[in-house]
């Protein structure tokens, strides 16, 4: 099975140096994009990582959070919410884009461009071997978890 290696990117985190995507390897990186801090879906989905933060380490995988909030945002929503997994911000949305997760969204019969809930495991060789589009929250962290062990 072919896997499409992972488009890099270096984003800015909250609380600590920019993240580069390659400079991970070779350890496993799941990457959730996630459409605004501080809203419930995102809030139960970045508290879900952050439960299971000490899982994922142990099988020697790294979590991060990406959306196009600002590195501000990211500060306040992990302080509020008590959120343990860092915070890339992908304010000019390079990353969502490369990832395709940046698309037209509607609500209240309103188009916008947002990002579409979604998460990409990335292997110790840089390439995509899951992924997971538009998100269902319920259960979603656990099966991250498992593709995880699965590597």
């Amino acid at each position: 099975m072919s896997h499409s290696p992972a488009p890099d990117f270096t984003l800015p985190q909250d609380g600590g140096d920019p993240v580069t995507l390659s400079a991970l390897r070779p350890a496993p990186v799941v990457l959730f994009f996630y459409p605004r801090d501080n809203t419930p879906g995102c809030t139960t989905e970045a508290q879900g990582f952050t439960a299971m933060k000490a899982d994922f380490e142990a099988l020697g995988a790294l979590v991060f959070g990406i959306s196009k909030d600002s590195i501000a945002s990211h500060a306040k929503f992990r302080e509020k919410k008590d959120l343990g997994i860092p915070l890339l911000s992908d304010e000019e949305t390079t990353a969502c884009e490369e990832f395709g997760v940046w698309k037209e969204k509607s609500m209240y019969g309103k188009k916008f461009m947002g990002i579409e809930r979604s998460t990409f495991l990335i292997d110790g060789t840089g390439a995509i071997v899951r992924e997971w589009r538009k998100v269902k929250v319920k259960g979603h962290v656990e099966e991250v978890l498992d593709a995880v062990k699965a590597l």
